[in-house]
């Protein structure tokens, strides 16, 4: 008898189902789908997605809403969020705390400069003059488990219209991540995948790519309905649109309209074709981002109709992708799970014009005063050495030279900070890493020590942060963005569940349907 055999029947009279497991040792198990497609929709929120739901097919968001398992209730367990820190948890299974990625950009320590998320100048850019890399983000991901697990055999893809998107999103084990250039308005990547671009999307980019159809592109309202009437508001008709993209922001704007969500779709699915996704037992990952934002960052009142339309347009690409693999890999083949950034990023509105309180908070100007308040106290020094958004950087150099702790000077800010005007909270880096406050828990989790401020202020609902110097400014808001998460596919019964979840267990809950292990940061268990 060979080894196989007894190995075999030794299992079974202990009563395993053998056949199956020696099958999960050769990287292909049983039982799980051939496909994972994870869909990360950029500022997708429930109340709009409801509103439209009368023009929708049956085809996209119902048959997800009606067939999949819905959770009605998600949330991010940290603050602040952006597309970059969402993306980042949904694929690690941890918050910003952990992975590192607090945000799209953050100020470098050693050269007091900003730093994008996925900047790296070792790697060249493909199609692309940016430099990038996954190389910041210090976890692994659903992507690297799952290669990990079949010994590099599976096969995983990331596509975004975002390059910061698409890299984290792909992370470090992957294929391949494919992005929209800014400048080029091609699709490109980067060297850390591969030294050239795959085949394929070379002849995406001769054939298909933004910069061969935006001069002849016009995004005019998909249906007559659509354009004759909007759903977000009850004041009646509002006039249809008509935009064309031209200028040194041309691509810019084309990824902010619904008519990008049509290039994820056709560049899935010719992924999927060109690679052989799902075509074997061992299961692939595709990483797909679409958007779901205002036009330009515009306010909505400034875009209805043209929010209206991007959810159309959307629900028409879930549904041709949906169709598209039904036919080729097969339904139950495919598990399909969708959520959003969690975040809402457009122009703030005028409170002032509405008699609503508001104010700005002026970093430069209270930077000043900071210094003259610490001044008093232990002599004259730039205590502060930067900013950067609401993050305060102390010269630390300072301070040892001074011989002041950093726990002195951090209390003495505080207390001077808490007493401005529009200030609602002031956290300090100590109070952030030994707390056990789970008031400040969301704070906490969005904090990273590398790359965080020492001081973190947080304003009044409504107020502005200005950087005199820069001219850099952000509003405050602590309204909440009510947003779902869908499985649907592979063994998956309807339902909808309104307890409250949060999106760092997505990736638990995928790598258990998978039969591999949950990244090496994720705590959070599974939603079933």
């Amino acid at each position: 008898m060979t080894n196989k055999n007894l190995y075999i029947t030794l299992l079974a009279v202990l009563g395993f189902n053998a056949e199956n497991l020696f099958a999960q040792t050769q990287g292909q198990v049983k039982g799980a789908p051939r496909l994972v497609v994870s869909i990360n929709i950029d500022q997708l929120r429930s109340d709009y997605m409801e509103a439209f739901m009368p023009l929708y097919s049956d085809k996209g968001f119902q048959k997800l809403l009606n067939e999949g398992k819905v959770y009605t209730n998600a949330a991010y367990p940290f603050t602040p969020i952006d597309r970059a820190s969402a993306t980042a948890t949904f694929y690690s299974g941890t918050t910003p705390y952990y992975n590192n990625i607090i945000g799209e950009r953050w100020l470098n320590r050693k050269t007091l400069r900003p730093i994008g998320c996925v900047d790296d100048s070792k790697f060249t850019g493909l199609s692309t003059t940016e430099t990038t890399s996954p190389n910041q983000m210090t976890t692994s991901t659903l992507g690297d488990e799952l290669k990990v697990a079949t010994e590099g055999k599976a096969v995983v893809y990331a596509i975004a219209p975002f390059r910061e998107a698409a890299v984290l999103s792909a992370s470090h084990a992957a294929n391949g991540a494919i992005w929209i250039d800014n400048q080029q308005g091609t699709w490109c990547s980067t060297s850390y995948y591969s030294q050239a671009l795959p085949i394929w999307v070379q002849a995406c980019n001769r054939l298909s790519a933004p910069r061969n159809k935006i001069e002849s592109t016009e995004w005019t309202p998909y249906s007559l309905l659509g354009s004759n009437y909007s759903y977000l508001t009850q004041g009646g008709e509002v006039k249809p649109f008509k935009h064309k993209f031209s200028g040194t922001r041309q691509y810019q704007q084309y990824k902010t309209s619904a008519l990008v969500n049509a290039d994820v779709t056709d560049m899935a699915i010719q992924c999927i074709s060109s690679t052989a996704m799902g075509s074997d037992k061992v299961t692939d990952l595709l990483c797909l981002t679409y958007y779901a934002g205002t036009y330009d960052q515009k306010a909505v009142t400034d875009c209805q109709l043209e929010l209206q339309d991007t959810y159309i347009r959307l629900d028409n690409e879930l549904g041709r992708l949906i169709e598209h693999l039904d036919k080729t890999i097969g339904n139950g083949q495919v598990l399909y799970v969708l959520t959003s950034t969690g975040y809402c990023k457009e122009e703030a509105a005028d409170y002032r014009a509405y008699k609503i309180p508001s104010g700005t908070f002026y970093m430069a100007r209270t930077v000043n005063l900071m210094n003259m308040y610490l001044g008093a106290i232990w002599g004259q020094g730039n205590y502060v050495e930067t900013t950067y958004r609401n993050h305060i950087f102390l010269n630390r150099q300072l301070l040892e030279t001074k011989k002041i702790s950093m726990g002195d000077a951090l209390n003495r800010s505080q207390e001077f900070l808490a007493m401005m005007s529009g200030v609602r909270n002031v956290y300090t880096s100590l109070q952030l890493l030994t707390s056990q406050n789970e008031q400040i828990l969301k704070v906490r989790n969005g904090y990273t020590p590398d790359n965080s401020g020492d001081i973190i202020i947080e304003t009044a609902p409504g107020w502005t942060i200005l950087n005199e110097d820069t001219k850099e400014s952000e509003i405050s808001r602590a309204s909440v963005i009510q947003f779902p998460i869908i499985f649907y596919g592979t063994d998956i019964k309807a339902e909808r569940i309104q307890t409250p979840v949060t999106v760092d267990q997505i990736a638990p809950t995928v790598a258990r349907s998978i039969r591999i292990r949950a990244p090496n940061a994720c705590f959070s268990k599974p939603l079933f």
